[in-house]
């Protein structure tokens, strides 16, 4: 690593966080914070997640102020299980109904700004396995405990829960698409970034501050786009680390993941200046014994920054 991402990585990581629940309330001063959980057919997870989240909003002085469901639409019972074990739910086309909701996990997280009023906001996937409630208290120590962070990464063992043995997956790191694509790409586009050990991963805090000053890429370049957009504007150092021990989710097939490589790659090409054909993804799959071509269109929707587009909201639209 270069020698300012090894100072960066020394001051900015917290491999073992030390800090109390109680601590982080304290530490609040007034601040509100938002947790939000995108969602898509998720009935199987998010009740055992809210669940573990809940207890955080009780109490004279919580640690979390508002625990919003941000659904994009689900067709399975994620709603009404989200609701029942004590989550706030917006549906995507509830928030800023004036803009026609897009697909992509990009588009809810952008939603999810005007539905929310935190001053600092923890987004966690809806997808865990397993889930450890402190991963909340975890991504929120930095930005409440540490001057000049706007942005905290999650990062874990990653293991694949299908593909490879019990023994192997103890040893996986970053995803797939991480090691394969991001990493690779942050190297040659944004070696400072060398240090992130979890670019792309789905359980993140910040600053509503950030957050709002930046696009969002409606796609799942959008946690790549937000990394490569705060060290443009803020800088390294407002950017921190924490481990949250081991995650555990819905492992995608590779037709899947080669699509969201094309997509983050788009979203690194277009934040660095660097050209992009726009071409669709093509990808082969056998039919009948023959392998036959079949193209993925790419999606490059950009949502501009939410500070532009709040004074649309109307109060109703974040009940």
């Amino acid at each position: 690593m270069q020698p300012i991402t090894e100072d960066w990585f020394a001051r900015r990581t917290w491999q073992a966080p030390d800090w109390t629940v109680e601590d982080l309330i304290a530490a609040k001063r007034g601040r509100r914070v938002s947790v939000v959980l995108p969602a898509l057919n998720e009935e199987a997870t998010i009740g055992a997640i809210v669940a573990g989240i809940a207890p955080f909003t009780t109490g004279g002085r919580p640690l979390v102020d508002d625990l919003l469901v941000m659904d994009s639409g689900s067709e399975d019972r994620t709603i009404e299980i989200a609701r029942e074990n004590g989550a706030r739910v917006a549906r995507r086309t509830d928030v800023v109904p004036h803009l026609e909701p897009v697909p992509g996990k990009g588009e809810v997280l952008w939603r999810s700004l005007a539905a929310t009023d935190g001053d600092v906001i923890c987004f966690i996937d809806s997808d865990l396995v397993d889930f450890d409630p402190g991963f909340v208290p975890s991504l929120l120590g930095p930005l409440l405990l540490a001057d000049g962070v706007h942005l905290v990464k999650g990062f874990y063992r990653r293991p694949l829960r299908l593909e490879v043995t019990e023994a192997e997956s103890l040893d996986h790191g970053g995803g797939r698409v991480t090691e394969l694509v991001a990493r690779p790409l942050l190297s040659a586009l944004r070696p400072e970034l060398a240090g992130i050990v979890q670019p792309l991963g789905g359980e993140y805090a910040g600053t509503r501050a950030l957050l709002e000053s930046v696009p969002f890429a409606t796609s799942y370049g959008v946690e790549i786009g937000l990394l490569l957009d705060t060290v443009d504007g803020l800088g390294l150092d407002s950017i921190a680390q924490v481990n949250l021990g081991v995650r555990k989710h819905r492992n995608r097939n590779l037709m899947d993941l080669g699509v969201m490589a094309r997509q983050i790659t788009a979203t690194a090409l277009r934040r660095t200046g660097l050209p992009d054909t726009g071409a669709p993804l093509t990808q082969f799959v056998q039919v009948g014994g023959e392998w036959v071509p079949n193209s993925r269109e790419l999606v490059t929707t950009e949502r501009p920054p939410m500070r532009e587009v709040l004074p649309a909201r109307q109060p109703d639209q974040v009940a």
